[in-house]
């Protein structure tokens, strides 16, 4: 059965005592829900944020990109194994702003999502259109080539560890969100390519969470649509208040 989750993307935010601070919010004030919730605070915070939602065993940390290569000669980059010696499991792959400004590809993806899953890791992996590929009717087929470029390779039980996160890059850090309707159609049409290609208890198995300027005005429409598990989380991840009312709002969707 697919979970609920609301994960923050802390994205290149906050100083070091404010992170745990936020960190500390979430957790004391966490009510007793039932989704899952996902903090990814940057890199020289992976391991402190960690410590501090511990004990909270609904709250996991993330990272928010990894390397394509084990180890090696690669200055400023961060493999998995170093996410791991510091307690962290899960990653977040293919964000638009990655694609966007680090021109990652779908093969460079693949082999990043390929490494994490030998890994063991818990990946979460990005998909969305541009403003340009909406207009035009272009927005299943750039989700499409998305999914079948880093993802529709691996065999059904790498699905196991896997979270999509839909995201119309034009409603990142714009203020505009997809409508209701939109983010729920492209929802059903995730899931059903992904029974296409596998089966449809995989599809039925996979969470797929929203990302798109999602705030507590109007999270509680989006997560009606029974395709959209919940959110990932930029701006309003940064307030503990507007988190931890998403997380209640994700709760009365169940």
């Amino acid at each position: 059965m697919r979970k609920k989750i609301l994960a923050g993307n802390w994205k290149m935010n906050l100083l070091y005592d404010e992170a745990i601070s936020l960190a500390q919010d979430v957790r004391q004030n966490l009510p007793d829900t039932r989704p899952e919730v996902i903090l990814a605070p940057a890199y020289p915070y992976l391991a402190a944020v960690n410590e501090e939602v511990r004990s909270q065993g609904r709250i996991r940390v993330a990272a928010q990109d990894m390397s394509m290569h084990r180890q090696g000669a690669y200055t400023g980059e961060v493999c998995v194994g170093m996410l791991k010696s510091t307690g962290v499991y899960t990653v977040i792959i293919g964000h638009s702003e990655r694609r966007k400004y680090h021109r990652e590809t779908g093969e460079v993806l693949r082999q990043k999502v390929d490494l994490a899953l030998e890994e063991d890791m818990q990946v979460i992996f990005c998909v969305g259109e541009s403003l340009d590929d909406r207009q035009s009717g272009k927005h299943r087929e750039v989700v499409q080539k998305q999914l079948q470029e880093s993802l529709f390779h691996l065999p059904k039980e790498s699905w196991e560890k896997l979270i999509i996160a839909y995201e119309p890059v034009w409603a990142i850090g714009t203020g505009q969100t997809a409508t209701p309707e939109q983010a729920g159609e492209m929802h059903h049409y995730i899931r059903g390519m992904i029974s296409g290609v596998y089966d449809d208890t995989t599809a039925e198995n996979t969470s797929i969470l929203y990302g798109g300027s999602v705030k507590p005005s109007n999270a509680g429409e989006l997560f009606r649509y029974p395709d959209i598990d919940g959110g990932l989380v930029g701006g309003a991840s940064l307030k503990a208040g507007d988190f931890i009312r998403l997380v209640e709002l994700l709760d009365e969707s169940y």
